[in-house]
């Protein structure tokens, strides 16, 4: 096998095989005549960043308060722990189970189901109204099926329509447009909330996502259809961690870490914030301030971040990381909140960039593994879903027995760490813009 060879008739990152294999059109970036240098997306690349960005700002608008919302119901750490549970569960289910969908029949349908159900999850929030505390692990497992759907569908064509040369690209510019939409949406939601009664506040950017929801969908349909990839093997992925040096072995385990820190960060750190000011807009000016770091950073690291910078990139980035939690060592407060949350978007690119994109070069490595691309993504999701269950139940586990300062802190600098066990377990694939051979 050839990696990322540019021989005739194969290509493994955005995909052509050879003359009977899976053949996709390759992103503008790997066309003939652009500069390596100044990888460029093509038209599919730019509307998946579209669909994605409207996506991300639906959630964005309405998800960021969801757990405030409930949390202003009933005050319970372990209800929003429960919640993000049910979430992660139903999310690592529906990627197993859509994998045949999206494998063997339209993915495009997958991935506009996702943006649907998405819809349904809000509209269940707006009918329960105060009493959706009482359905957490049912709403959880709605907003599951909504990410299982749409993000198992959305990595598919993401791998099909990029490649190594333009990846760290596309994953910028979704960094960015996930942090020009984290800038925003929050904002704009806080201000309404403060302005407006509870209730009205929050039943008008509900609404107002769904809308957005319905736009993505339309959207949507100017993906174009993509082929059937063959047929979908339900247990490939448990069968490669049973083989010796598989690469893979690594990898999950590296990605498990990761759901570690997103498991507990993902609802915690919007929530904090909220308990500590009891405003909704501080919440939005948090989330403001931020997201335009986040958006500064995933520009630069978009841009500057090639393959050959990676490893100590990251590693910069995961110190950083970890660096910016020691504050609340010294007080929990609106500031230290908000030194977290800075620190953090400006560094986070330099962690999440070359770690999504290692792992799919590693799936596009070859002929066969980027022919089971459906299989390892699925075996990527439900890592990542196992390291945000651990971490949530570790997170249930301290705060049962107690809610002390710190208590609280060790516990968000351990989750907090789990980021260099990431770059410990990949650092061997970061570096070089091909990786190692598959060793199965």
């Amino acid at each position: 096998m050839h990696n990322h060879v540019k021989s005739r008739g194969v290509r493994y990152g955005g995909l052509r095989f050879g003359e009977d294999g899976l053949e996709e059109s390759l992103p503008q970036g790997t066309q003939k005549g652009k500069q390596k240098d100044k990888p460029h997306l093509s038209a599919q690349c730019k509307l998946l960043l579209l669909v994605n960005g409207l996506f991300a700002t639906a959630n964005a608008l309405s998800g960021t308060f969801v757990n405030v919302y409930l949390w202003k119901v009933k005050n319970d750490y372990t209800m929003i722990a429960t919640f993000a549970i049910s979430q992660q569960v139903t999310t690592a289910l529906l990627f197993w189970l859509a994998g045949k969908w999206i494998k063997e029949y339209n993915k495009m349908n997958a991935l506009r189901a996702g943006v649907a159900v998405s819809a349904i999850f809000y509209s269940a929030v707006l009918w329960a109204g105060v009493k959706a505390v009482d359905y957490v692990i049912w709403l959880g497992a709605i907003q599951g099926i909504s990410a299982g759907l749409f993000w198992s569908a959305f990595n598919v064509v993401y791998f099909e329509v990029t490649d190594p040369d333009n990846r760290d690209r596309f994953n910028g510019w979704a960094g960015l447009l996930g942090s020009a939409a984290g800038m925003i949406a929050p904002w704009v939601s806080g201000f309404l909330i403060t302005r407006m009664e509870d209730a009205i506040g929050y039943r008008l950017i509900f609404t107002i996502s769904l809308i957005i929801f319905v736009v993505a969908t339309i959207f949507s349909f100017f993906l174009k259809k993509r082929k059937p990839l063959g047929k979908y093997l339900w247990f490939y992925g448990i069968h490669q961690l049973k083989k010796r040096r598989h690469p893979w072995r690594k990898i999950g385990l590296a990605m498990t870490a990761q759901g570690v820190r997103e498991g507990v960060f993902g609802f915690i750190i919007g929530l904090l914030v909220y308990i500590y000011t009891q405003n909704e807009m501080k919440l939005g000016n948090f989330s403001l301030i931020t997201s335009a770091v986040g958006l500064f950073g995933f520009m630069v690291a978009g841009r500057m971040l090639k393959p050959k910078y990676r490893r100590w990139g990251m590693f910069a980035g995961v110190v950083m990381m970890i660096a910016v939690i020691l504050p609340f060592f010294w007080q929990v407060s609106y500031f230290t909140l908000l030194v977290f949350g800075i620190g953090t978007a400006l560094f986070i690119p330099l962690y999440s960039i070359p770690t999504t994109s290692v792992v799919f070069d590693i799936i596009g490595q070859n002929e066969e593994s980027a022919e089971q691309r459906v299989e390892y993504i699925v075996l990527r999701e439900l890592a990542l879903c196992l390291g945000r269950i651990v971490g949530a139940l570790v997170f249930i586990a301290v705060v049962s027995r107690t809610t002390a300062p710190l208590a609280m802190n060790f516990l968000l600098l351990g989750i907090g760490s789990s980021p260099l066990i990431v770059w410990l377990l990949l650092r061997g694939w970061l570096g070089s813009a091909a990786p190692k051979p598959d060793k199965a």
